[in-house]
């Protein structure tokens, strides 16, 4: 049984991951920003607000107090606030930074030490934040552009995070978890979110070569 971490458990993918890791008898520490998970024993749920720099010191904290190391990390949580919008608005670029890039990154940062070596940490991203792919593949061409520079900067911190950790031989893997139905892709979305976490789960649980970008078990262009 190994301990796995999930942030953004309230709904979507990663209520999905939380509940695939369950089944598959893992200990899981799902972290929720406003619904919490229903009770298993083999959960523990802490509250986290990544647009909140105290809410990430008690919610570390929490965990720290709680005991446990992690073998896997799952940054999932996310926000677009820019959905409609096809130039950048300041002020949606600040608040989805705060949580997608600079409140995950904190965050990670903090739980580093609580990391087992030879673990694994995946950066739930999307090819919406592909330099190569900008425009050539939809993602709405022009639209969000908040949520795609965020998924830029993400994959940046997974590559930087991966030669940091390489000594501990902790994995750093960035994942587009593909188009799913969810809030924030829509109900005409390719997939669903147990297929979606289907996904990350088999890329979770296996030893790719670290700092990589990875969707369905290939690689992604940066």
């Amino acid at each position: 049984m190994k301990t796995i971490l999930i942030t953004g458990v309230d709904k979507g993918i990663g209520h999905a991951l939380m509940q695939k890791f369950l089944d598959e008898g893992h200990f899981v520490i799902a972290l929720f920003y406003a619904n919490r998970p229903e009770p298993n024993d083999n959960l523990m749920d802490f509250a986290l607000d990544l647009g909140k720099p105290e809410s990430i010191a008690s919610c570390v904290t929490a965990i720290t107090n709680f005991g446990k190391h992690i073998d896997i990390l799952i940054n999932n949580a996310g926000i677009l606030a820019d959905e409609e919008e096809t130039s950048v608005v300041v002020e949606k670029l600040r608040k989805t930074l705060e949580v997608n890039l600079i409140g995950t990154i904190d965050f990670t940062e903090r739980l580093i030490p609580l990391m087992e070596d030879g673990g694994h940490i995946v950066n739930i991203s999307s090819t919406a934040g592909s330099l190569e792919l900008v425009g050539k593949v939809s993602h709405f061409i022009g639209h969000y552009p908040a949520y795609k520079i965020s998924k830029v900067a993400l994959n940046m911190y997974t590559r930087t995070l991966a030669l940091e950790l390489k000594d501990r031989g902790i994995i750093v893997s960035s994942a587009h978890p593909g188009w799913t139905q969810t809030d924030m892709g829509g109900k005409e979305a390719d997939i669903t979110p147990k297929q979606a976490a289907d996904g990350i789960y088999d890329l979770a649980v296996s030893r790719p070569e670290t700092a990589g970008f990875w969707f369905a078990g290939k690689r992604l262009p940066w």
